[in-house]
């Protein structure tokens, strides 16, 4: 590991943060869907040139504490807490912070972004391949994702003006943001049981 990435995640590591997922987190789609959060993460770090592992951990942990704290201001605040007593970055907490836009955290940088634009959209793009024949995410395009977008009825929790924003605050458009989110998601694909 190299200095930078060390200083960058105060020495906490991905297995750090796994333990604390999973202490605090017993829903195994929970899981899966911080899972897919955290491939999508470093997906993004990848092709920007950002720290995988502190983008990654992001992921990792941004609903750590919803089985405890479901609700607003709770989730994502009293996980905030525990991330700063655990010593955790300011930078990974503030963009999980970001993450919940009720709360009007500000998302001022890449990561923060970042997070906030791939957390729903994972979570749908698992929703869609679920009901693919196949119940693969290959077997899932940027068309589908799209076509299902648009219907109200499918998969009613995710909040579509989210991805919205998202798309809008990375400055990219919204397909090239299905496709990087996706393609990330396919290459995981078995890890993530997808």
């Amino acid at each position: 590991m190299s200095e930078s990435v060390k200083t960058s995640t105060n020495g906490k590591t991905r297995e750090d943060a796994w333990r604390l997922m999973t202490e605090w987190t017993g829903s195994e789609s929970l899981r899966r869907h911080m899972m897919a959060v955290e491939t999508a993460m470093r997906g993004a770090a990848r092709r920007a040139g950002e720290d995988e592992e502190l983008w990654g951990m992001a992921g990792l942990l941004h609903d750590f504490d919803y089985e405890r704290h479901p609700e607003l201001p709770d989730h994502p605040t009293k996980g905030a807490e525990v991330l700063r007593a655990e010593g955790y970055p300011e930078t990974l907490i503030a963009a999980i912070l970001g993450h919940a836009r009720e709360l009007g955290f500000p998302r001022d940088t890449p990561m923060a972004k970042t997070l906030f634009a791939v957390d729903e959209l994972s979570g749908f793009l698992t929703a869609v391949a679920y009901v693919r024949p196949s119940k693969k995410i290959a077997d899932v395009d940027v068309a589908s994702v799209k076509k299902k977008l648009k219907d109200k009825a499918f998969a009613r929790g995710v909040n579509r003006e989210d991805i919205r924003i998202g798309s809008e605050e990375l400055g990219v458009g919204l397909d090239d943001l299905i496709a990087t989110t996706l393609g990330d998601l396919q290459a995981d694909a078995e890890r993530l049981g997808l």
